[in-house]
């Protein structure tokens, strides 16, 4: 059966469909014949698209509960691919048939005269509508606009007509395991639970024990739908309290070869976020109903924002309008403009933001700027490979997710005039001014953090202490994804409102496997000669200099992460990481802290 996952039951069919429209564009003996031609083809590649996109929620579960996570990892890839190449796919086939379509809006419009009939009604047509503008900017090579489609508005309007996608178990008396059998079998699973009654004892004994309202839970509201990412699956609801706030809640499962089990009980809207946080993989998710699911997930994580709850369940391309769409509303409501984000000014990016809002854009600078550490500036293509590559990765829980978007215009009014005008002289081969707007060519946006130098020069002790120690674990959860940042200077580091610290800047990341771990330890005081390593080439990293890069000055300070993690100053540690990679081994990387498991010892 898992043959069947790695290979995909039901590949794509847009070669056949192009095929078949070439044939009817060759035929066409009129514009309108060429008009209904290109509609049709677009709707055709899309509702191929969009029916594997869909399959493949399905069949990460059938790879979870036969525990092939090759197949989990691969369905993720390819997930992440089929939009893409599907858009792709069409671009020549419109081309060539129809070679004086570019600039004429007349065209397009007629097109999309002949599309809308298609997709009316359906759920998912504003997702079809993006698929058509994403078809048209790459022909037309258009700018990006944030797709609007009507029936959609209407849909978001009329309340009354949004799917149900929760289940409602109710709790009568104190809560027990009975209470919570029925919750973790909501999935259905077809293979064996390892010991369901103990985990639903187990999971009711946790809950009583960590939420001081416990004795008030009168239901328990959960997402009608199986969560699914790597090698773990999610249940992902809220607690119902009598006279109190919804307490939201998560149960990870694994699959083991004697059974399915609770790994983890997490429980408040922190943890969760956490484990829902872009800095990992996006889930697979078996519900359909992306924009009540996303509502659902934003009222139990109300500090993620909303656009980012799209992406998280695999929706990027409707997560980049929402993402856009709540950055000009916060913008309009506050009144704030765009300035320099907080924080030193990058030397290779030129980051942004306001006050209010929940978000950083950065743009490439032309050239950096004279404290660029790395000789030959690769260019800004070059830097922009690299913010990809992170969002195809795994992203170990510790690097932030990009959404990048390829010629988007911002009112200029969006920015303060110094900005405004250091954009368009240091970025300007990628930043132009027309009209009323700035066109970038390019444009990052990631969800806001606090840099973590900053974080430092005003946190208290506790917090302090806390961040520091979780700057040492993003650290090493990077190594273990194979992600080493050159770079490892505090500042490309930022800390989240939870506490968490991410890296945020990829312009200086490479392969751990290819840096050379070398030290100068060995040396002998009074030796004044220049060491060997001086002389190779590539990336080399001395391990005793990583606080000095990290720019942790205070004696204190450098004596707790020691504490924590001393490892990381040693050769010892960094070169056994990178023998386990080269052996194609995946250290473990845990989603939710230790604290939340059920067994911490296993």
């Amino acid at each position: 059966m898992m043959q069947s996952i790695r290979r995909g039951a039901a590949t794509l069919r847009t070669p056949t469909i192009t095929a078949a429209a070439q044939e009817e564009l060759e035929a066409a003996g009129s514009e309108a014949e060429r008009i209904e031609s290109v509609a049709a083809l677009i709707h055709g590649a899309f509702t191929d698209y969009y029916g594997r996109f869909r399959q493949i929620a399905g069949l990460a579960e059938a790879a979870f509960e036969a525990r092939d996570w090759p197949a989990s990892l691969a369905l993720s890839q390819e997930r992440l691919g089929i939009y893409g190449a599907t858009v792709d796919t069409l671009v020549p086939v419109i081309l060539l048939h129809c070679p004086d379509v570019q600039g004429r809006d007349v065209f397009w419009s007629a097109v999309e005269d002949k599309y809308l009939p298609l997709i009316e009604g359906l759920y998912h047509a504003d997702l079809a509508y993006a698929f058509l503008n994403s078809v048209r900017r790459q022909v037309h090579a258009d700018m990006w606009r944030a797709s609007t489609y009507s029936s959609a508005r209407a849909r978001d309007e009329d309340k009354a007509a949004h799917p149900v996608v929760t289940r409602l178990f109710a709790v009568e008396g104190s809560l027990a395991a009975a209470h919570l059998s029925p919750v973790l079998t909501l999935p259905g699973f077809s293979r064996h639970w390892r010991d369901l009654d103990g985990d639903a004892a187990a999971v009711a004994a946790r809950i009583r024990e960590e939420v001081p309202q416990a004795d008030r839970i009168r239901a328990i509201e959960m997402a009608d739908a199986g969560f699914y990412r790597n090698r773990g699956a999610y249940l992902v609801g809220r607690l119902l309290i009598e006279g109190g706030e919804p307490v939201p809640a998560g149960i990870a499962l694994l699959n083991e070869p004697d059974g399915i089990h609770v790994d983890a009980v997490i429980l408040g809207s922190d943890d969760l976020q956490y484990v829902f946080s872009s800095t990992l993989a996006n889930f697979h998710v078996t519900s359909e109903h992306y924009h009540e699911m996303a509502s659902f997930l934003f009222e139990l994580m109300p500090d993620r924002p909303h656009g980012l709850q799209y992406s998280t369940i695999g929706y990027n391309h409707i997560g980049k309008i929402a993402v856009v769409r709540q950055i000009e509303e916060e913008l309009r409501e506050s009144g704030e403009r765009l300035d320099h984000a907080v924080g030193p000014r990058g030397t290779v990016a030129i980051g942004f933001s306001a006050p209010s809002l929940d978000y950083v854009a950065k743009v490439i600078r032309d050239h950096p700027t004279a404290g660029y550490k790395w000789g030959k500036f690769p260019g800004v293509p070059s830097v922009l490979q690299k913010y990809s590559r992170v969002h195809e990765i795994n992203r170990a829980g510790s690097m932030l997710d990009n959404v990048i978007y390829y010629n988007v215009v911002l009112p200029a009014d969006y920015f303060t005039d110094d900005l405004r005008h250091e954009i368009l002289k240091y970025a300007g081969e990628n930043v132009i001014q027309t009209g009323a707007g700035l066109l970038f060519r390019h444009l990052i946006v990631q969800i806001k953090m606090t840099p973590f130098p900053v974080f430092m020069t005003e946190a208290g002790e506790e917090k302090a202490d806390t961040a520091l120690r979780n700057l040492g674990q993003c650290i090493k959860n990077n190594a273990a994804a194979n992600i080493f940042n050159k770079d490892l200077d505090g500042r490309n580091y930022g800390v989240s409102k939870i506490l968490k610290v991410y890296l945020f800047d990829y312009d200086a990341i490479e392969d751990l496997t290819d840096v050379k771990v070398r030290t100068n330890q060995d040396r002998f005081d009074g030796e004044e000669d220049i060491p060997d390593w001086f002389f190779e080439e590539g990336v080399i990293f001395l391990p005793e200099e990583l606080e000095t890069h990290l720019r942790i000055e205070e004696r204190s300070l450098r004596r707790i992460f020691r504490e924590a993690h001393g490892e990381l100053l040693t050769v010892a540690y960094w070169t056994d990481m990178q023998a386990r990679l080269e052996k194609g081994q995946v250290p473990r990387i845990t989603p939710y802290r230790e604290a939340c498991r059920l067994h911490p010892e296993s």
